[in-house]
């Protein structure tokens, strides 16, 4: 008995998925719950499994087809003796056909010709008219099959031949056409560009990550503001507690986990920045899902850390480095990714010293974090190294006025240069 496989339900607010590819072919046997396709929706990658054990009968949906949940895929057969499709075009002959020899006056003709220095040449005449420069056309051969030897170049040199003013192909037997190394074309001609280019169709989630970033640009009235803040005594926390905290918790202590802590704090403060504008109604927040954004060779996501209040410093690590993983393995699932009220980027990690990150539609404000680099600042009247980071955030005006959205960088960045501050909520 045969069953369809089908789309299965993709999450909240996606109704279509484009197939990727299949890792199972016509006729394979499959066990229950074995990977069979891959879903590529806008958000994330998934698989469909295998409802029974049996064998796959037919793809319905090939890849690269965009298909609606509840959509057929293809049809799995039940047991393992379902019928295979015949392999397309590999049929072998019964005996071997042994291979003919060449005509030998052919094979003679070419392999004259390859060592006649592309056939018109002698070697050593080639290489004396390459010195001279003597143009091709010039030169009036007289040795076997009108080859042009050693003594025709000497003449021709002692006769006062012009050298070559541009490169010349010379047409070989049949018509064709060979380049001579001597006389090759000048270096600034065109070279041909369609070898050298490749065309790749954009995944769904490319796709949907230029159009919401675009939709951002055009909807909101976005506007970055820009601190700094000195990491000297967040390293020095850091460091001093960093290998305790890794035997009790089993987690290594970073930064991102101060930076969520931070936010919060500033979030409760400022309201604004943590609501969003839903038509002609303002939303306020009293819930703090903080996105954290990753990097993947697939495009950038943003995993969210749910209720990160409640979250301790442990947990907002591990449930970072949970996330970071999954995104990196395509593992994430749209619960993952749907919901944040914030998010904070850190373009640090690749370098950046200083952007402007584009709003997380529906989310009304973002974070950027930026690289720590040594830099001379005045600290109580004296020129100290100090290692800072720039810090951005980029916020849309209908809902965010200047004022909050420096107050809240501000606040940020007080609770990062005193972590007390996070410890003790003020």
């Amino acid at each position: 008995m045969s069953a369809d496989i089908v789309v299965p339900a993709l999450g909240e607010s996606v109704t279509e998925a484009t197939v990727a590819q299949w890792l199972k072919k016509v006729g394979d046997s499959v066990a229950r719950d074995e990977p069979l396709v891959e879903l590529e929706t806008d958000k994330v990658t998934l698989e469909v499994n295998a409802a029974e054990d049996g064998v796959l009968e037919e793809i319905v949906a090939d890849s690269g087809a965009t298909v609606e949940v509840g959509a057929r895929l293809g049809v799995l057969g039940s047991g393992s003796g379902a019928k295979k499709a015949a392999p397309k075009a590999e049929a072998k002959p019964a005996a071997p056909a042994k291979e003919e020899p060449a005509p030998k006056s052919a094979a003679k003709d070419e392999e004259t010709e390859d060592s006649s220095a592309d056939g018109i040449f002698m070697p050593a005449a080639r290489k004396l008219a390459e010195e001279h420069g003597l143009d091709a056309g010039a030169l009036k051969g007289t040795g076997k099959g009108g080859r042009i030897t050693k003594e025709d170049v000497q003449k021709a040199i002692e006769g006062g031949a012009k050298p070559a003013a541009a490169p010349s192909p010379t047409p070989a037997a049949g018509g064709t056409s060979i380049d001579i190394p001597a006389f090759s074309r000048p270096d600034s001609a065109p070279r041909p560009k369609k070898d050298r280019e490749e065309r790749v169709r954009m995944t769904k989630l490319r796709k949907t990550i230029a159009t919401r970033l675009k939709q951002a640009q055009n909807t909101a009235a976005m506007l970055t503001t820009f601190n700094e803040v000195d990491m000297s005594a967040l390293m020095a926390t850091r460091a001093e507690y960093k290998e305790g905290f890794e035997k009790k918790h089993g987690v290594k202590l970073g930064f991102m986990s101060f930076f969520v802590k931070a936010c919060v704090t500033a979030l409760k403060e400022l309201p604004a920045v943590n609501a969003e504008v839903d038509g002609d109604d303002l939303v306020y927040k009293n819930y703090y899902d903080i996105g954290v954004a990753v990097g993947t060779p697939q495009g950038l996501v943003v995993p969210v850390l749910r209720d990160a209040d409640t979250l301790s410093f442990a947990e907002v690590e591990k449930n970072i480095g949970d996330l970071g993983r999954k995104a990196r393995d395509g593992k994430l699932s749209m619960a993952d990714l749907t919901g944040g009220t914030f998010t904070i980027s850190n373009g640090g990690v690749y370098g950046s010293l200083m952007s402007m990150p584009i709003l997380n539609p529906p989310q009304s404000a973002i974070l950027g974090m930026h690289k720590i680099q040594e830099r001379p600042v005045v600290v109580d009247g004296k020129i100290e190294v100090r290692p800072m980071m720039y810090l951005a955030v980029s916020y849309d005006h209908r809902i965010i006025d200047g004022r909050e959205a420096v107050t809240f960088l501000v606040r940020v960045k007080e609770c990062l240069e005193d972590p007390r501050r996070v410890l003790l909520d003020i």
